[in-house]
């Protein structure tokens, strides 16, 4: 009984840092941050309008689209990292199939710059 509660030792010390830091982490804004809020902190940022306004007011579909286009070129990279790890053992048909891959997402990288969605007027 006490061999198997050693083997667990490291994973317990493991999960006590793990919690150690995320606490710390999380702790550490509310010591070290200065509370000083001015209107321009409070104001909207990035969205373009007030967040508390109207559900239903319009507003630019761009940043539907830049959010979107993050995804699909992020999800690019999650696709990328795994397929690098494994490279090694699946050979020349893997190669190929992550270089489809890659150049259906270069078209559509060039289509989309073409088109101009990657431009803000």
């Amino acid at each position: 009984m006490n061999e198997l509660l050693v083997s667990y030792l490291p994973i317990v010390i493991f999960m006590a840092v793990a919690l150690v830091i995320g606490i710390a982490l999380i702790a550490a804004p509310f010591v070290v941050a200065v509370s000083n809020p001015d209107p321009e902190k409070l104001s909207a940022y990035e969205c373009g309008f007030n967040a508390f306004d109207d559900a239903r007011m319009k507003f630019d579909v761009r940043f539907y689209l830049v959010s979107i286009l993050f995804i699909i070129f992020d999800l690019e990279v999650a696709f990328l990292f795994p397929w690098a790890v494994s490279f090694g053992g699946i050979g020349w048909l893997g190669f190929w199939s992550m270089m489809i891959f890659l150049g259906v997402l270069t078209i559509g990288f060039i289509y989309e710059w073409k088109k101009g969605a990657l431009e803000w007027d």
